[in-house]
């Protein structure tokens, strides 16, 4: 054992490496912000008279928790907007609705989102209820799942959309009996109003990145993988932000930003990707993946599926769901992006879009070789069973979020009756992914979702959301303690190419988070009231929860 001194060292508690050779350890060292020491009793005598000792007092170390899915910046700038998180009352909704505009008579547009499709009939709200909420100003509120908006007749009639606006060929305008514009549009329904949004300022993106980022870190994320940066279609560019906040040393985390492949336009786009990919990759920020888009939501009937939707009375309807990007020329650009060294980041959510998906990387596979870009596919929330194994023999990484994997009102009345008992059991098929070899990595897709790792566990153990005590979501398909640990810590550094991180052994950076309680100590049922404590980026103490 080298005899540096450490200028860290933890001690008095357990430790959860994720290096299979050596779970558990009860002391750590580090030195220049990497990890010297790994170990038990031996690894004290690191500290010298400059050591800055941690007394974990039985709290749990383990490596940094990494997100292999959000959206930082639009997150972190909707914490400053309206606010509709955290109920499903659509009463609270017009009440925060009028609460704000009135708190912001300035604002042009009246903008922000979380509302839950549950809160309202078919998880279709009207244009009325926002009317009367706020008559005079535009309103634009877009739901948790970030595929559609609500939006008041002000807006409906600043954006000319009437009863005579055709759909777009990605999305959808809600419709009452005379075919007039009912205030809910869908998917890439969406840009014929959000067009029209005041422009956000570099400064605004700025703000959010960094209210997002000190968010993150108290959650114990120290990593994480932005699957929206260079936006179009609709969709914001927000490489801006990241380029400044690399530039200026206030990026603390590591991020990987996902560029996004405009599904308006084809292999022509790539010298873009290339150039931006060049320009955007500094400090802590690489942009070396693209995102793929390739459906929308079960919700809306708008994820790609095998067979059709049903209808409320259990028949089968005409609509299959979307894909977004042409499956016959799909395969060819993932093989154009894999051979310039992209990884490929899929947005797949339903069974048709989970097989294009791995049909394109098969296809980047037999054109390119086995190069080390890491694909793999967000969300799957429906993964047909002839698929499973096609992960691991291709080498797609699935990329979960599991809080999504439970019953709650948008599952069982929005999702479970239009998808039908077979394919309802095909869902979030943790479980089996594991056990046919395939590599776990998880994310959130916050703001859609909650950005806390430790609920997101808890899911995927228990099946069940925290605090319910209802019936498991398919709890065939949960996993154990230490596999889902293992898929927001080694599983997404992997995605990430951050091989020096996710695990604690010597040499590898010391991106650490010690939580308030060792949750293997306690029932599965309890994950959920674990906390993060201190959060640490190369050695640097990047949060510290009162009282820690």
């Amino acid at each position: 054992m080298t005899r540096q001194r450490a200028d860290l060292l933890f001690t008095g508690g357990p430790i959860l490496t994720m290096d299979p050779a050596r779970s558990r350890a009860t002391s750590l060292a580090v030195t220049g912000g990497r990890i010297t020491a790994v170990g038990h009793d031996e690894v004290k005598d690191l500290a010298g008279p400059g050591t800055e000792v941690v007394d974990l007092r039985g709290r749990l170390l383990l490596p940094g928790f990494q997100d292999a899915h959000v959206h930082a910046v639009m997150g972190g700038i909707e914490l400053g907007e309206c606010d509709l998180t955290g109920t499903v009352d659509p009463g609270e909704y017009l009440r925060r609705v009028r609460a704000y505009a009135g708190a912001h008579p300035e604002r042009e547009w009246i903008t922000g989102g979380g509302w839950s499709m549950e809160s309202f009939a078919g998880g279709t709200p009207t244009r009325e209820a926002l009317d009367a909420a706020v008559p005079d100003r535009p309103v634009y509120l877009v739901n948790r799942d970030h595929h559609g908006a609500w939006v008041n007749s002000r807006a409906l009639e600043l954006a000319g959309v009437t009863a005579d606006t055709s759909d777009p060929s990605d999305g959808r305008i809600e419709r009452d009996d005379r075919g007039r514009p009912t205030g809910m549009l869908q998917e890439g329904a969406m840009i014929l109003v959000g067009r029209l949004l005041p422009a956000r300022t570099r400064e605004d993106r700025i703000a959010g990145l960094l209210r997002a980022q000190k968010m993150l870190h108290g959650l114990g994320i120290t990593a994480w993988q932005d699957a929206l940066v260079s936006g179009s279609d609709g969709y914001p560019d927000v490489s801006d932000a990241y380029a400044a906040a690399a530039a200026d040393g206030s990026l603390t985390a590591t991020v990987v930003g996902a560029l996004w492949w405009s599904r308006a336009r084809g292999e022509e786009q790539i010298p873009d990707l290339l150039d931006k990919r060049e320009r955007l990759t500094r400090g802590r920020l690489r942009c070396t993946s693209v995102k793929i888009m390739q459906d929308g939501v079960a919700e809306n009937f708008t994820a790609a599926m095998t067979a059709p939707y049903l209808d409320a009375c259990g028949c089968a309807t005409a609509n299959s769901g979307l894909s977004f990007v042409d499956p016959e020329a799909l395969p060819g650009y993932v093989t154009a992006l894999d051979a310039h060294g992209f990884q490929v980041h899929f947005h797949s959510l339903g069974d048709r879009a989970v097989r294009e998906a791995l049909d394109a990387v098969e296809a980047a596979r037999a054109a390119n070789g086995w190069r080390d870009t890491r694909p793999h596919l967000a969300h799957l929330q429906v993964v047909h069973p002839d698929d499973v194994g096609r992960f691991r023999a291709l080498g797609a990484t699935a990329n979960m979020q599991p809080l999504w994997a439970a019953h709650e009102p948008q599952m069982d009345e929005l999702t479970i009756p239009f998808l039908g008992p077979e394919r309802a059991a095909w869902q979030y098929p943790f479980g089996d992914l594991l056990r046919a070899g395939t590599t776990l990595a998880a994310g959130s897709d916050w703001p859609v979702s909650s950005a806390d790792p430790i609920e997101g566990i808890h899911v995927a153990v228990n099946r069940v959301l925290p605090g319910g005590d209802g019936k498991p979501f398919l709890p065939e398909q949960a996993l154990d303690l230490s596999t889902a640990l293992a898929a927001y810590t080694a599983g997404s550094a992997y995605v990430n190419h951050l091989d020096d991180t996710g695990c604690l052994r010597p040499g590898n950076r010391a991106d650490l988070v010690v939580l308030d309680r060792d949750p293997f100590a306690g029932p599965a049922a309890a994950i959920a009231e674990t906390s993060v404590h201190i959060t640490y980026v190369d050695g640097t103490r990047v949060h510290t929860a009162p009282h820690a």
